[in-house]
């Protein structure tokens, strides 16, 4: 996937941050400690999101489907 260039507002302390991880050499540059910055954060909503739909489902009623479905399917299957 390629790549974009934006302009950001960042605060002083984060930025000093930052520029220590790249002095470290943890980052070649701002722009990669940024990026994947971003996309943990990114992956963490993602994953928090799923896990919040995931509660909401019942157990009994997956169950119940998931029951129904397969007595659905035994009859169409073959004997080995």
């Amino acid at each position: 996937m390629g790549a974009a260039k934006v302009a950001i507002t960042i605060e002083e302390g984060l930025l000093k941050r930052i520029d220590r991880l790249v002095d470290q050499k943890q980052f070649p540059n701002r722009s990669r400690a940024i990026q994947e910055a971003v996309r943990d954060k990114l992956d963490r909503t993602d994953r928090g999101r799923l896990a919040r739909e995931c509660a909401k489902l019942s157990k009994k009623s997956e169950r119940r489907m998931a029951d129904e479905g397969l007595g659905e399917d035994l009859e169409e299957w073959r004997e080995f």
